[in-house]
């Protein structure tokens, strides 16, 4: 299943974007990272059938376990491409929030944007792991 990471915004260079390259790096998911302006551009088409996950300071705070979990089933539904939404700085709108299969929060905190993204593909990276029963994620 293919991880689409689509944000608005350009991370440019920064420790943000470091990060970022790191965990896209150990991922060994396919992983497809789609920047766009603040408005506009466009997205590419999905793999069909998909799933759109837009982080959201409204949505659901999942363990780390609760998305692996997420993602393993959607994997083993048939989906082919979960797509995780990062919107500008006003957030995304109510009809993109009741189209998206799931809200994700990083917690009750505001986070920077860019800060969220290297957050998301950390969260990417340990949810694969523990999936494939790498000693990265220590629970408990």
């Amino acid at each position: 299943m293919l991880l689409h990471v689509i944000a608005r915004g350009k991370i440019a260079r920064s420790p943000e974007a470091e990060l970022v390259a790191r965990y896209e790096k150990r991922l060994t998911w396919p992983v497809k990272l789609t920047e766009l302006p603040e408005s506009g551009g466009k997205i590419p088409e999905p793999q069909t059938p998909y799933k759109t996950v837009l982080l959201d300071e409204r949505g659901k705070a999942l363990s780390s376990e609760k998305l692996a979990a997420t993602l393993e089933h959607w994997r083993d539904t048939g989906t082919r491409e979960t797509r995780f939404v990062l919107g500008a700085a006003d957030g995304h709108s109510d009809e993109e929030r009741r189209e998206a299969d799931l809200l994700l929060a990083f917690g009750p905190a505001t986070w920077p944007h860019l800060l969220a993204r290297a957050m998301l593909m950390e969260q990417l990276y340990r949810a694969t792991s523990i999936l494939a029963g790498h000693p990265y994620h220590r629970a408990g």
